[in-house]
């Protein structure tokens, strides 16, 4: 059960609660907060004086002063007028993500709503009443307007939900669990959809398996490596102690630690023709951990953002100030998206390369596409084939969306973040990347078997039996699709397993 006061939620807190189901209450220290900042909205009310989106309209409409009888009103339209998104929705893990950073945006106490509405979002995020949001229609201006929106539909009751795997209407999802519509009280509309919680999530989650991806990396390129019967020497730490970024260090002595002490590796120490191997292999470290070095400073990124306060106006209780300002706009996360999508793209294109050169005689050594009886039999051409597609199309997905802006709100809002955009490419990259290692590993557990009777290491003989376990040496032509699939399936489901002991 995770305590939230604002201040310190983790990217691992967020994976529990996203996708293991993990629970989240309100901490005491948070209650006071929000109670104090609720108090300022209630006196500046009562007093009549003008508050941006409490007793005003909204955007453009700034100007306009809403009439204290149509206060709460103007909080439920506001809900209904923006929930304008469009296209499929957002997967379940994905809104439970954004329900727990919402709570926790507004848990810290400068968003002027009541204790009872975050307790409302915890109780719908336990009970696994989800919001069917559509993943597009925001620009990140004001945050993700539109996503947010219909994240807080259900809180009143409208809009629609799923509850384990089964879409219903809101109203009735409540009705199910006992509970009653929230009446909004002023400016917990407002609160409720000024942030970055939907890009931040899918940023998030894909920080997440990005971590275990660059890891996996290593150990496929490892294994592909010794496959190809390539050097470790450019392994060895001192040549990376002589250009020591932290990446390419700890890359580095991933490959050269899964390299001791393979048979395959000194069978060909003395007496191989090949003085240099190509850049795919030799020069991992250098990739790899640029990729990393980018993943660690996503990561500062996102645990800033998770525990930030993103709502406008902001309330400050201790001076009884309501100030106006742009804490929701989403570029720096637009821009952590879009350079972790460059950067995974980059891992995706250096393990095509080596896909390549696995099934490729003329630099391996090994039967064309990694097959006997080639030319009867195809073997690993089309997966190859298959992989520099998904490079391909992650080159295209990796052009940054945070360089582009649109006007909206009648120019009001005149320059915009594009951070949900960034965020939905970056998801797609990881999927790519996913199966780019995959392909790469089917093809290196394929390019060990002409090695026998000759071992690798124990690591990376592990790692082929565990391919073996889902996937049987390539004999003959089938159907390449389906052991793609199986390979994808083991790094999906017991990836962060496999990659137990390397940093």
């Amino acid at each position: 059960m995770l305590e939230l006061n604002g201040r310190n939620l983790t990217l691992d807190d967020v994976g529990a609660v996203a996708r293991r189901g993990a629970s989240a209450t309100l901490a005491a220290s948070a209650r006071t907060a929000m109670e104090a900042s609720r108090q300022v909205v209630v006196e500046r009310l009562a007093a009549g004086e003008p508050v941006y989106g409490v007793n005003t309209g909204f955007g453009e409409l700034a100007s306009q002063r809403i009439a204290e009888a149509d206060t709460r009103s103007l909080q439920e339209r506001l809900l209904l007028s923006h929930a304008a998104g469009v296209g499929k929705s957002l997967p379940d893990e994905i809104v439970r993500a954004m329900l727990l950073l919402r709570a926790n945006t507004l848990a810290r106490g400068h968003s002027g709503v009541r204790v009872e509405l975050v307790e409302r979002i915890l109780t719908m995020l336990d009970g696994g009443v989800l919001a069917i949001v559509p993943r597009k229609g925001s620009v990140g201006a004001s945050g993700d307007l539109a996503q947010l929106a219909h994240l807080a539909l259900p809180l009143i009751g409208r809009g629609r939900v799923r509850v384990n795997g089964r879409e219903l209407d809101a109203g009735e999802a409540l009705a199910d669990a006992g509970m009653e519509p929230l009446v909004l009280e002023p400016k917990e509309g407002l609160a409720l959809i000024n942030g970055t919680q939907a890009m931040t999530a899918g940023l998030a989650l894909s920080a997440l398996d990005a971590r275990t991806l660059v890891r996996l990396a290593d150990l496929v390129g490892a294994l592909s490596t010794d496959a190809f019967r390539g050097t470790d020497a450019c392994f060895d730490p001192r040549v990376h102690e002589l250009r020591p970024h932290p990446g390419q260090i700890t890359s580095a002595a991933n490959l050269w630690r899964l390299l001791q002490g393979s048979g395959i590796r000194e069978s060909h120490r003395v007496g191989d023709v090949r003085v240099q191997d190509p850049y795919s292999f030799r020069c991992m470290p250098q990739v790899h951990g640029a990729a990393r070095d980018v993943l660690d400073d996503v990561i500062r990124k996102v645990e800033i953002e998770i525990n930030a306060v993103t709502d406008n106006p902001l309330v400050f209780p201790r001076a009884g100030d309501v100030v106006s300002a742009g804490n929701f706009h989403g570029e720096p996360m637009a821009m952590a998206a879009d350079f972790l999508a460059i950067a995974l793209a980059e891992v995706g294109a250096i393990s095509e390369r080596r896909i390549e050169k696995l099934t490729y005689p003329a630099f391996s050594g090994l039967p064309a596409f990694l097959v006997e009886d080639a030319g009867l039999n195809s073997g690993f051409m089309l997966a190859h084939v298959t992989a520099a597609a998904l490079a391909s199309e992650n080159k295209g997905l990796a052009h940054p969306a945070s360089t582009d802006s649109i006007p909206t709100s009648a120019d009001k809002e005149d320059h915009v973040s594009m951070g949900q955009t960034a965020a939905l490419k970056l998801r797609r990259v990881v999927r790519n990347l996913r199966r780019i290692l995959a392909i790469e590993l089917l093809a290196a557990a394929q390019g060990i078997e002409f090695a026998r009777p000759l071992r690798s290491t124990e690591a990376l003989e592990s790692l082929h039996g565990r391919v073996r376990e889902r996937v049987s040496m390539w004999r003959e032509d089938r159907v390449m699709a389906e052991d793609i699939a199986a390979a994808e399936s083991l790094l999906a489901q017991e990836g962060e397993t496999l990659v137990v002991g390397i940093d």
